[in-house]
């Protein structure tokens, strides 16, 4: 993921250290009057931080964990429309004109947030200033997950599925190699079964790309698993590398 550049004046001392990239690349003054509204907060995994059509009254900054967003289907179960981690926010609906979640956000890997009012990152939205351009940004990067995702689904096979979606979370945890889940979540985050994940997890194994026990997969050939990877993840990793590298002009 694109590390933002970050104003370390801007952040109070509670939360160096604790870095979210997109929260730390606003202003000295966005971060100011954000402040008093800003809660660190510990996330477990499995827990749902909206429902599809809930009232969004709070926006998670995650620093060291990862949230899915997942659309509900009409026989129960769910597909991954888009994941975030540290590089971004959870929410975005709130600044798109919408109070309510159009989907699912379930975090998917413990650990913490900076938890928001939305009343207040709303209203520093409509200054239109700093903020609303970083946050406009992030939703654009957003917006092409979901467009690949779409195009991923119909067009790639699951190992190479797979490969896209462990390179993408991987990106967003702090060591950048070891994954905390199941192959149950695997699969259901991809919308196939456990078993089809089983078999492409150990060719992946037997190639010596990954290795999976006690509900963990630990990335051992980063190379080997771009190779086998679609198109996807670097046509989404570009994208979000354009879009949030380097924001200290905007």
């Amino acid at each position: 993921m694109p590390a933002l550049i970050a104003r370390p004046s801007a952040l109070p001392q509670h939360m160096v250290g604790q870095t979210n990239h997109l929260l730390a690349a606003m202003p000295a003054d966005v971060i100011e009057r954000l402040s008093r509204h800003i809660e660190k907060v510990t996330l477990i995994a499995g827990e749902v931080l909206y429902s599809a059509g809930a009232n969004v009254t709070h926006l998670y900054f995650p620093v060291d964990l990862i949230v899915m967003m997942l659309l509900p289907l009409s026989d129960g179960t769910t597909s991954k429309v888009a994941i975030v981690g540290h590089e971004g926010v959870v929410g975005i609906s709130v600044f798109m004109g919408s109070a309510t979640s159009l989907g699912r956000a379930v975090v998917l890997t413990r650990g913490k947030a900076f938890k928001i009012s939305a009343t207040a990152l709303q209203s520093e939205f409509d200054r239109s200033g700093a903020a609303m351009r970083l946050l406009l940004r992030f939703t654009q990067s957003v917006a092409t997950q979901m467009a690949q995702t779409i195009v991923c689904n119909r067009h790639h096979h699951l190992e190479q599925q797979l490969c896209s979606l462990l390179l993408a979370c991987m990106d967003r945890t702090p060591t950048g190699c070891t994954l905390a889940v199941t192959q149950e979540i695997v699969a259901g985050l991809l919308g196939v079964r456990r078993a089809g994940i089983s078999e492409a997890a150990s060719t992946l194994r037997e190639l010596g790309l990954i290795t999976s026990s006690r509900g963990r997969i630990r990335m051992l050939d980063r190379a080997g698993l771009q190779n086998r990877a679609c198109e996807c993840y670097q046509v989404v990793k570009r994208e979000t590398d354009r879009l949030l590298t380097d924001l200290q002009g905007t």
